[in-house]
């Protein structure tokens, strides 16, 4: 902490109080006086407290602050600073990061400066686990002969089934039958056998588990211990990179594998609510290159997603620059129904909240109705946000808060702190006292009483499906046609059945077929009480004697070694195991494509019959052709409902009047004969989720583990590339790095590389997943001698310019109009051939011919990955003409050095009979304004007028530099 902001230098040092316990410090923002500061929303008084400690006469000015504290009269017009308190990387936007502080630091040395002083100077959290590629799976390792060592197929011709009192571990009917089992057959029995040596039960550290039956030490499920074992020796290399920022940077803190995904770790390790650095106290705030950082709203912590770029200017003492904005108070009235779960809660706000046309606001949650969610309920409900595109949903401190803290990692001196604090400066809530409530921009009101479970798709997460109403809902898109919704299945062919073979019996699929049914790590394993439904409906399910079908490939990633250990003290654990649904590991793996792969005579029978084959995850992201390309109806729904469907087997099914499955003894059984009331699941989770497991989760955290204890790294100032690696690479982004900003350079008869229509997201631009075979990607990892095998994922290969480069535009559902059907190809415009988009940017940039591309509404939404800006940017792609941006996208680009276009309002590529084949010409004058109109010539004779977003004076210096990463290393030079 620099001892400026404690000087009498500081233009508010008038404001610094001390707390009552007369050790710290803090800039009291109601020694203003100013009655304007009491009608704040909480959430920009947490933006007026940054502005007021960070107020340098630079960065962050007096104007400023006085712009925040006018927030009624300046919001959505004065653009105003924001220093958060830290920044939260994860793995795959976390490498390239790093990658280029690194390259950074080459640069700077080249230029003669020091390279040492390359460092963040924000506190920064690097997360390494967050995206786990499924390499084994219930379904893989029945289908492949005995991999890794592990059991081979199950002889049995059926699941093995379970009594109420106590289930079987899959494959025995004793707790020792299989790895991932206690080695005792009951209570009583002695650790050893004579007639059988002691067995040695491999466990992955820092999970500990207990078999809820016997409280004895088990081993994690072979699956979960194959694919940990397999992701840390292909993800070595990137793994010695990582510990070499944690040696080589200053104010960097590296998270070691094996301890959850970065959302998780944020909510129960890393989230403080208070900072307090050299006696001063003031509120934890984070921004992260991870779309889920706003699920830290829901604890009274301001944060949200940014790109890479952005979080790089971050670390380097750079503000987040951004448009004051309106706050809609999202009032919440009326009782949650006791069959409703926090995923229809989460669902039926996101559908309010994107009905009211929200994007790029704040939302803040008061009302009586706020009392009744718990903790995990307001970050499940925070996590959502993107989808409706505010910046964040944020929930203030109030008891609620106190009590989630209580129970987690909170001592009682800081919770004392914490609340001496917040009430000190108004940030802490007493929803009973409606005097308290600020002023919003706007208020919307929600019952609670009238939410409903619902599910999500077949295609989109805004498209909502009541589940009273899903199984005409299903029909109806199979009658649509091909659209958001549709698939245009003829009539005569909707009942088209196909028998198949697995695992030595005949089953059949048809349309609407459940074969992938994931609860996975992104949405849900922060709220015990979805995940605890989920477990007790399964154990119900097996204590009725239902069963899923063997072929549906079934996984249960949970976000963190915790979540583990409260479905197992809490006794369901064995339950998911019996369906199917094993621990496969730590990770965000099904929803962004890490799935393993489907049976082949599965996916034979879909394509034989051209079904409609369903998978249904407890995500929030299912994009068509994600989960699998052969799996065209994707649902999100609740963990309880994916296991409801799971065991159905199809999505066609109505719950009310349909049987749930029917028991070998010929019974009938239904959902609600099966469903847990929210008394039994409350009950649980009082008894399951106590401070123990929270410490425990701590305690193994700061302890390591010996993989990464035992891992050597590089000891140097610069990191010693490996020109061989085909992971970590030097990027060429500072390859013509000058001293001086060169001036703006027109776009001279530009070649238009893409033709785009809507909704063109970040999976289409820069995918996560694996490698394709015939990807331009595979071609140079082929010809650097790896096999398919060793591909990895895009993903994982961020640190390597040359892949993701590859990469761009290499999605199969990329919809090009210069080709006119589905592809990563493109047209070579002079020679009319198709080809790779790398291959045709590639030839463009050999003839020196500028790129644009060409879109519709909405370009760039989804996560927020930097490849999804540099790649087009390392393609030559030099603007992008939409009719509309994602906010966080268009930021992306200009840090980058791409510039982002803007039809009018009523014009569009369409409207302006553009064919994307002409060339284009886009002049920049020497002097460029904010949101400053261009004119765009074409061969064609054609001239018309777009915005440039380049909408402040920051925005501008960055793209007159050639984007942030030079800006920022021209300030070392």
């Amino acid at each position: 902490m620099n001892c400026y902001f404690l000087s009498t230098e500081h233009p508010y040092s008038h404001l610094i109080d001390t707390l009552k316990d007369g050790g710290n410090r803090f800039f009291n923002p109601q020694k203003l006086n100013d009655p304007r500061y009491e009608k704040l929303p909480l959430s920009i008084r947490v933006l007026l407290e940054a502005a007021i400690r960070n107020c340098d006469g630079f960065y962050t000015k007096e104007e400023d602050v006085q712009n925040i504290l006018d927030w009624q009269e300046q919001q959505n017009k004065a653009e105003v600073p924001f220093s958060p308190a830290r920044v939260l990387l994860q793995d795959f936007t976390g490498i390239p990061a790093m990658v280029d502080l690194a390259a950074m630091r080459d640069a700077v040395a080249k230029h003669g400066g020091d390279p040492g002083l390359i460092n963040p100077m924000c506190p920064t959290d690097l997360i390494v686990d967050h995206s786990l590629q499924i390499d084994f799976s219930k379904c893989a390792i029945q289908n492949t002969p005995n991999p890794g060592g592990g059991d081979g197929p199950n002889q049995n011709s059926g699941p093995a089934r379970s009594t109420p009192s106590r289930p079987p571990s899959r494959g025995g009917s004793q707790c020792g039958g299989r790895q991932g089992s206690c080695r005792k057959t009951s209570c009583s029995d002695s650790l050893t056998s004579p007639d059988r040596p002691p067995t040695s039960v491999q466990q992955i550290e820092n999970t500990p588990l207990l078999c809820p039956f016997h409280l004895q030490p088990v081993s994690e499920p072979e699956t979960a211990l194959k694919n940990q074992e397999m992701e840390l020796v292909r993800n070595k290399e990137r793994l010695q990179f990582f510990k070499w920022c944690s040696k080589a940077f200053k104010n960097v803190t590296v998270v070691p594998p094996d301890f959850g995904a970065v959302h998780q770790v944020n909510l129960e390790y890393l989230s403080r609510v208070i900072q307090v650095r050299d006696g001063l106290i003031y509120p934890d705030s984070v921004v992260g290159t991870d779309s889920h950082t706003t699920m830290i709203n829901g604890l009274g912590i301001l944060g949200w997603g940014v790109g890479g770029i952005e979080s790089e200017a971050v670390m380097l003492g750079q503000p987040v620059s951004l448009s004051l904005p309106q706050v809609v108070g999202c009032k919440l009235v009326g009782s949650i129904n006791p069959l409703t779960t926090s995923i229809d809660v989460v669902l039926g706000i996101t559908k309010h909240l994107r009905q009211a046309g929200i994007a790029g606001k704040f939302v803040e949650f008061f009302g009586p109705g706020v009392s009744q969610l718990s903790a995990p309920d307001r970050t499940t409900i925070a996590n959502m946000c993107p989808e409706y595109n505010a910046t964040v949903s944020f929930f203030p401190v109030d008891h609620v808060t106190l009590t989630h803290f209580k129970k987690t990692n909170f001592s009682q001196e800081k919770l004392e702190l914490l609340e001496s604090y917040m009430k000190a400066v108004k940030l802490f809530r007493t929803y009973e006292d409606p005097s308290e409530d600020p002023q919003y921009s706007e208020v919307i009101e929600i019952n609670l009483s009238s939410m409903v479970p619902y599910v999500s798709g077949p295609k989109r997460p805004q498209d909502r499906v009541a589940i009273s109403s899903m199984k005409e809902a299903f029909q109806s898109c199979l009658n649509e046609k091909v659209g958001f919704k549709g698939f245009h299945i003829s009539k005569e062919k909707q009942d088209t059945r196909v028998p198949f073979l697995h695992g030595g019996q005949e089953y059949q699929l048809a349309h609407g077929s459940v074969v992938i049914a994931a609860v996975i790590s992104c949405t849900n394993n922060c709220n015990p009480s979805v995940m605890l439904t989920a477990g007790l409906l399964a154990k119900k399910a097996v204590e009725a004697g239902l069963v899923v079908k063997p072929y549906i490939q079934t996984s249960l990633a949970p976000g963190s070694g915790m979540v583990t250990h409260y479905l197992n003290t809490g006794g369901v654990l064995p339950y998911f195991s019996q369906l199917g649904f094993e621990v496969i590991g730590y990770g965000c793996a099904t929803c962004v494509g890490n799935t393993a792969p489907l049976p082949e005579t599965v996916v034979d029978a879909i394509k034989q019959g051209n079904l409609v084959a369903c998978g249904v995850l407890s995500g929030n992201r299912h994009f068509e052709g994600r989960l699998c390309d052969c799996v065209r109806a994707n649902y999100l729904a609740s963990p309880p409902l994916v296991v409801a469907y799971a065991i159905a087997g199809t999505m066609g099914i109505d719950f009310e009047r349909e049987p749930l499955g029917v028991t070998s003894e010929g019974r009938e059984v239904y959902l609600r004969d099966i469903w847990p009331s929210r008394e039994e699941v409350q009950q649980t989770e009082e008894d399951t989720v106590i401070s123990s497991i929270f410490r425990d989760v701590r305690g193994r955290m700061e302890k390591g583990n010996k993989f990464w204890n035992n891992l050597e790294c590089p000891d140097s100032v610069v990191f010693p590339w490996d020109h061989k690696s085909t992971y970590i690479r030097s990027p060429s982004f500072f390859s013509k790095l000058s001293k001086d900003v060169p001036p703006p350079q027109s776009i001279e008869n530009a070649h238009a590389l893409l033709f785009l229509g809507d909704k063109v997201t970040t999976d289409h631009i820069s995918p996560a997943g694996s490698i394709a075979r015939a990807s331009a990607a595979a071609k140079y990892l082929l010809s650097k001698r790896l096999t398919p095998r060793e591909f990895n994922s895009y993903g994982a290969r961020r640190g390597n310019d040359v892949v993701m480069t590859r990469g761009t535009f290499a999605s199969i559902k990329l919809q090009n109009r210069l080709i006119g059907k589905l592809g990563p190809k493109t047209l070579h415009i002079p020679s009319s051939q198709t080809l790779d988009v790398f291959e045709a940017a590639e030839r463009y940039q050999r003839d020196g011919v500028p790129l644009i591309i060409l879109a519709g509404k909405d370009y760039g939404s989804g996560n927020s990955r930097d490849w999804v800006a540099k790649g087009p940017y390392l393609l030559g792609v030099r603007a992008v003409i939409a009719e509309s941006f994602e906010k966080l996208h268009k930021n992306q680009l200009v840090g980058v050095g791409i510039l982002p276009l803007q039809f009018l309002s009523g014009q569009n590529a369409d409207s302006l009979e553009l064919s994307g084949t002409e060339r284009f010409t886009i002049t920049l004058p020497d002097s460029l304004n904010p949101g400053q109109q261009l004119t765009v010539k074409t061969s064609q004779g054609k001239s018309f007028c777009v915005t440039a977003l380049l909408n402040t004076e920051m925005d501008i210096m960055f793209f007159r530099n050639g984007g942030l990463l030079r800006y920022v290393a021209r300030t070392f030079l």
